[in-house]
C-alpha cells in the first residue's frame, strides 16, 4: 500500500500595498504618546535649535515640551483670552504668540513675562511669524489686515488692508527676509513685499485659505483650504502648478520635511498624507483619532506631533538604528561539527540520506483515516477558515474529488451548518473559490433544502445566500453587456477601409469574391 500524499494547498497571490521605501521610512516610528491639553491644539511649533523643544498653543497658554518629557517644561499663560499661533524665532531664543483680545506678545524663552506687546489689530490676531532677518514680525488678524512691526523699537512699520475676509494664515520667506505670504478666507493669497505699499502678486485658492507654506528656496508656495491642497510657482508669476485632492474635509495645515522632499497636510478627516515634491503623489498615510488642526515635524525629521480639536496632543518618535550585534568569536572546536555540511555530492558519488519523517497536518490525519465529516470539521475552526480560507477550499475540493463532499455535509446540527453558510456567505463571490464554493452550496441545498424552515437563523442565511447569488449574476449580465457594446465598437474600429482603385491585390480580392457570390447564386 502506497504512503498517503498530502493535500495540496493552492497558493494565491496576495492583493496587499506595495512596501516601498517611503513606507518602511514612515512605519519606522514607535507607538504614539498622547498628551491631553485643555482645548483644541491650533498650533505646534518645534524650535530650530537644539534642544529639540516645541511650543503647543492650545485654549490660553503656550506649553514647551522636550524632547522625550510628557509634562510641559515652561508654560506662558499671561493670556487673557485664547492664544493664537505660538511661533519660535530662528534662533530659538524668542516667541511670538497672537490672541483673541487683538494684542500680539513677545515672550522670551527663558523668562515668564511678556518682552513687547504690539497693539494695531481690532480683532483676534490668529497669525504671528518672524522675518528672517530677525528683528521683525509679521501678523494677520480678523480685521481683514496684516502688519508688520519692528522687534527693538515695539512700533509698527507698515499695515496692509488688501484682504476683503479674515486673515487666518501667513509664512514669511527664508531667502529673502522683505517678503511673506498671507491667507485669508476671502479664497486669495497674497504675497507681499515690506519695501513696498502693496501687494506684489495676488492667488485664488477657490476656497477659505486655512494653512499656506513657502518652500525654503522660496520658488513655490503651497496653500490649503478646502479640500485641496494647491501648489504655486512664485518664479512664473503665480501660476497654478498642481492641484490635490487627497482628502475628503477640509485641509487644515501643512508640514515640509526637513530635506524639502516630502510634503505633509492635516485634516478635518482625521488623516495625515506624505506627499513626493517630485510627483506629487501620496506616499504615505497616518490615521488619527480625531481631526486634525496642527502638525510639525522635528528639524532632524525624528519626531512627529499632531494636535486634535479634542485637545490630545499625539506625538511620534523615530526609532533608532538598530546595530548589528558583533559575531562572537567561535571556538576552534565548532568546525568539526559543521564540516561537511556545504559539500556538494558529485556524479560518481552515492548518496545516502536519512529517512525524514512525516509530519500531517490534522486535516490530513483524519483525511488519512477516512474521517471525511471530522476533516472538514478541522478546516473550519476560525483559525483556518478566517486566516486561511484557502486550506478550507482545498480540503472541500479534495472531498469532492473523492466523491464524499455529499457525505461530509450531511448529517450537520444548527451550529455546525451555520458556521459552514458563513463561510460561504463571505466567500462565494470570490474569483479564487468560486468555482468550488458553487458546487458546496448546490450540496447543501440539496440537503438541507426541506428542514431550513425549521431554524430562523438557518433560515436567514439562506435567504443572504439567494441574494448574494442574485447580485453576482446581476453583475455578470450586466458586464457581459458592456462586453458586448465593447465588441461591437472594436469591430466597427477594425474595420479595413476600401483599397484603392487599380490596386492588383484589391482587383483579384474583389474578383474572388464576385466568383462566390455567383456560385452561391
Amino acid at each position: 500500500m502506497s504512503s498517503y500524499k498530502p493535500v495540496a494547498i493552492p497558493t494565491y497571490p496576495k492583493l496587499g500595498e506595495k512596501i516601498t521605501k517611503d513606507t518602511v521610512y514612515w512605519r519606522s516610528y514607535k507607538n504614539p504618546v498622547q498628551i491631553k491639553e485643555f482645548g483644541a491644539i491650533t498650533k505646534i511649533h518645534f524650535s530650530p535649535n537644539q534642544p529639540c523643544n516645541y511650543a503647543v498653543t492650545s485654549s490660553t497658554r503656550i506649553h514647551i515640551y522636550g524632547q522625550y518629557s510628557q509634562e510641559p517644561i515652561k508654560t506662558f499663560s499671561r493670556f487673557k483670552d485664547t492664544a493664537y499661533c505660538g511661533t519660535y524665532r530662528g534662533d530659538g531664543r524668542l516667541l511670538a504668540a497672537g490672541c483673541e483680545d487683538s494684542i500680539v506678545q513677545l515672550f522670551d524663552i527663558n523668562g515668564k513675562a511678556a518682552l513687547r506687546q504690539f497693539s494695531g489689530h481690532s480683532k483676534a490676531v490668529h497669525f504671528v511669524d518672524f522675518t528672517s532677518d530677525k528683528y521683525r514680525i509679521v501678523s494677520g488678524s480678523d480685521d481683514y489686515s496684516s502688519k508688520l512691526w519692528d522687534i527693538p523699537n515695539g512700533v509698527e512699520i507698515t499695515s496692509y488692508k488688501e484682504h476683503t475676509d479674515y486673515v487666518r494664515c501667513g509664512c514669511t520667506g527664508s531667502v529673502n527676509s522683505d517678503l511673506f505670504a498671507t491667507g485669508s478666507y476671502d479664497h486669495t493669497i497674497k504675497m507681499f513685499d515690506a519695501r513696498l505699499e502693496k501687494s506684489i502678486m495676488s492667488m485664488d485658492h477657490g476656497q477659505p485659505v486655512e494653512s499656506v507654506l513657502l518652500f525654503p528656496s522660496g520658488g513655490l508656495l503651497v496653500s490649503a483650504g478646502g479640500r485641496y491642497v494647491k501648489v504655486w510657482d512664485i518664479l512664473k508669476g503665480g501660476q497654478l502648478l498642481v492641484s490635490l485632492k487627497n482628502h475628503h474635509k477640509t485641509v487644515t495645515c501643512l508640514c515640509l520635511s526637513s530635506s524639502g522632499q516630502r510634503l505633509m497636510s492635516g485634516s478635518l478627516d482625521r488623516h495625515v498624507k506624505v506627499y513626493s515634491t517630485m510627483n506629487y503623489k501620496v506616499v504615505h498615510s497616518f490615521d488619527y483619532a480625531d481631526s486634525i488642526l496642527s502638525l510639525a515635524l522635528a528639524p532632524d525629521d525624528d519626531m512627529i506631533a499632531v494636535g486634535m480639536t479634542n485637545g490630545v496632543l499625539n506625538v511620534k518618535h523615530r526609532k533608532p538604528e538598530q546595530k548589528k550585534p558583533p559575531t562572537a568569536k567561535r571556538h576552534p572546536r565548532y568546525r568539526v561539527f559543521v564540516r561537511g555540511k556545504d559539500y556538494v555530492p558529485k556524479k560518481d558519488d552515492i548518496f545516502i540520506s536519512k529517512p525524514v519523517r512525516e509530519h500531517l497536518k490534522k486535516y490530513d490525519q483524519l483525511l488519512k483515516g477516512f474521517r471525511i465529516s471530522e476533516a472538514l470539521d478541522a478546516v473550519l475552526e476560525p483559525e483556518i477558515r478566517c486566516r486561511r480560507p484557502e486550506i478550507t477550499v482545498a480540503i472541500m475540493n479534495e472531498l469532492k474529488r473523492r466523491g464524499t463532499l455529499k457525505n461530509a455535509l450531511a448529517g450537520r446540527n444548527e451550529q455546525q451548518l451555520s458556521t459552514l453558510l458563513s463561510f460561504l456567505l463571505k466567500h462565494l463571490v470570490e474569483p479564487r473559490f468560486a468555482p468550488i464554493l458553487v458546487n458546496v452550496a448546490d450540496q447543501i441545498i440539496d440537503i438541507y433544502s426541506h428542514v431550513m424552515d425549521q431554524s430562523p437563523v438557518i433560515y436567514k442565511q439562506f435567504i443572504r445566500l439567494q441574494d448574494v447569488i442574485e447580485k453576482e449574476m446581476n453583475y455578470e449580465e450586466e458586464l457581459l453587456k458592456a462586453l458586448g457594446m465593447m465588441d461591437t465598437l472594436f469591430a466597427t474600429m477594425t474595420m479595413k477601409m476600401e483599397p484603392p482603385q487599380g490596386d492588383p491585390i484589391a482587383i483579384s480580392n474583389s474578383s474572388s469574391q464576385e466568383e462566390n457570390v455567383t456560385t452561391c447564386v
